[in-house]
């Protein structure tokens, strides 16, 4: 059974196979509804934008926006700061993290329920475990940046997560911390590979924010594998990524 529904600003969809498990792409999609309604930066009702108004004390936060921010604290650590979750004006975005801790935690949900064959993916963010209904691993394709009918290649993560962070679909968004908020112009499309769709996600948003030498500290960092498209439509990958293409 497969479903995709926009939420969160971007379609997510959700594949558990089955017809019977219709209760639990519900349960599924009203975790993201919830994760919205805690950590959407364009929401007034949310609780991040309460404590970016300054309307809710540190000792009130919930557990989930602490782990979320503690989590973006280890990842600045481990980036030389390149992720960083605070914007120049002060206010705290953590939509660069929260949408890989939020698609783990789906994934979580599905795998308790008993399900070991899924597929979720919100906004080209891929987690997926076991087969698909043929009976084969997943896949996920990259885009070409430049044409997004086009697929440019084609992954098999087979359990690992997969994250795509990029200029080409919501335009400038991500900024070098050390260059003052320079927008970043020398790559427009960096996927990470990693041991789950969060360590993707995470170790993406900051690669790209390192530009293009992005793809140098995903080469160099134990666990992952990257694929770089710059802004004269080169791609490099790292040394391990082809055999993550292969059937």
């Amino acid at each position: 059974m497969r479903e995709t529904r926009i939420l969160m600003g971007m379609p997510i969809t959700v594949d558990v196979g089955g017809a019977s498990n219709g209760e639990l792409i519900e349960t599924v999609f009203g975790y993201f509804e919830h994760i919205d309604r805690r950590f959407s930066t364009y929401r007034a009702d949310s609780e991040i934008s309460a404590i970016n108004r300054g309307d809710v004390p540190v000792v009130d936060w919930s557990g989930e926006m602490n782990e979320v921010l503690a989590l973006a604290r280890q990842t600045k650590d481990e980036t030389d700061g390149y992720f960083d979750i605070r914007k120049p004006d002060g206010s705290l975005d953590p939509s660069g993290i929260v949408k890989g801790w939020a698609i783990r935690n789906a994934a979580a949900i599905v795998q308790r329920a008993g399900i070991s064959d899924f597929f979720i993916e919100a906004g080209g963010d891929v987690q997926s475990c076991g087969k698909n209904a043929s009976g084969h691993d997943w896949s996920v394709g990259i885009r070409n940046p430049f044409n997004a009918d086009e697929v440019v290649k084609i992954v098999y993560p087979r359990g690992r997560g997969v994250a795509t962070s990029g200029t080409y679909v919501r335009g400038q968004h991500i900024y070098n911390p050390h260059g003052i908020g320079s927008p970043i112009q020398d790559i427009v499309s960096l996927t990470v590979i990693g041991a789950d769709v969060l360590e993707a996600d995470r170790f993406a948003t900051a690669a790209f924010a390192m530009g293009r030498n992005g793809i140098l500290f995903i080469e160099q960092t134990p666990g992952l594998e990257g694929y770089v498209v710059n802004a004269n439509g080169r791609a490099t990958p790292t040394t391990g990524f082809g055999a993550l293409c292969l059937p």
